[in-house]
């Protein structure tokens, strides 16, 4: 697989003399949407390289993360199992169904003590005591991090033109949804020095996030900002005017969102633009991350796309 994303114009946010363009990650794969291939496809590797027969993570009952993982280890000739934030007597989800229909076994591990749970099973990798390679959910890690460092990288490397206005390098600034924090991790380690990373966390209450991309970042010096005030209420939560506005956005610019991340990043972009917080004169590049399975928790009708 060699995805080749778009940029774009948004024309619903950009101002006379501030010009928005999103990267459309969502467009490379009807299934490893967005950024999962890029952050997965260093797993694979690796679990193809120490010749694992199954690889294994871990997700929510919407989890886009599990439903990439069980279509790629299917593309890539492995068995794939999906530990899942739920339990058993809970209905399946269709974003569960869809990763049962790629082959993946699921099993439910609850909610109370999923991080406990998830974290014994990720120490197995270590141990090397069977034939299953685990990843952390949403792919949180090194390999995650290099991964997502390719979205600017390959993209760059297809350019000839060093003047080229697309080139992500020339952008002042690159925005973001951070999850596990993975995704900018990466973004910020390919990114320029004098670029501003921008990344707008969709957990609410996220006391660790800083940490948890520190711990994956190359230059300890970096600078990056993170908006935690666009959350709508905590992960998976959304307001009526974030549904709105995404409504608002396919209208206008036929650009899908999801409620989860990336209604959240461009709603984020639209009120710091309101609020003057950008610099005239310059160029924002979001990345649309891609995903939709949040969406799929709303009821019929609630989106117009």
């Amino acid at each position: 697989m060699d995805p080749i994303p778009t940029i774009e114009s948004v024309s619903l946010l950009s101002r006379p003399s501030i010009q928005v363009n999103t990267l459309r990650l969502d467009l490379i794969h009807p299934i490893i949407s967005g950024n999962k291939w890029y952050k997965l496809k260093f797993y694979l590797s690796e679990a193809k390289a120490v010749k694992a027969k199954v690889i294994a993570s871990f997700g929510g009952p919407f989890s886009n993360h599990l439903v990439a993982l069980a279509y790629a280890a299917k593309m890539n000739d492995l068995k794939s199992i999906g530990y899942v934030r739920s339990n058993e007597n809970e209905s399946v989800t269709p974003s569960l169904q869809e990763a049962l229909n790629y082959g993946m076994k699921l099993i439910h591990i609850g909610r109370t003590q999923f991080q406990s749970k998830k974290n014994e099973l990720l120490a197995l990798n270590a141990e090397n005591l069977n034939e299953t390679y685990f990843l952390d959910e949403g792919g949180y890690g090194i390999l995650g991090a290099k991964g997502a460092s390719t979205i600017i990288s390959d993209w760059e490397s297809r350019k000839t033109n060093a003047d080229d206005t697309n080139q992500i390098h020339n952008y002042d600034y690159i925005v973001c949804a951070v999850g596990t924090g993975t995704m900018i991790a990466g973004i910020i380690n390919a990114a320029k020095n004098d670029q501003k990373v921008i990344g707008i966390p969709v957990l609410k209450n996220e006391g660790t996030i800083n940490d948890e991309i520190d711990n994956l970042i190359e230059n300890k010096f970096t600078n990056f900002t993170l908006f935690h005030e666009f959350h709508q209420g905590g992960y998976a939560k959304t307001t009526p005017n974030q549904i709105e506005f995404m409504n608002k956005l396919w209208e206008h610019n036929k650009i899908p969102t999801d409620i989860v991340y990336t209604g959240k990043v461009f709603y984020a972009v639209e009120e710091l633009l309101n609020q003057a917080y950008f610099k005239p004169d310059s160029k924002i590049l979001i990345i649309h991350s891609g995903g939709l399975q949040g969406n799929r928790s709303l009821e019929k009708g609630v989106l117009v796309f």
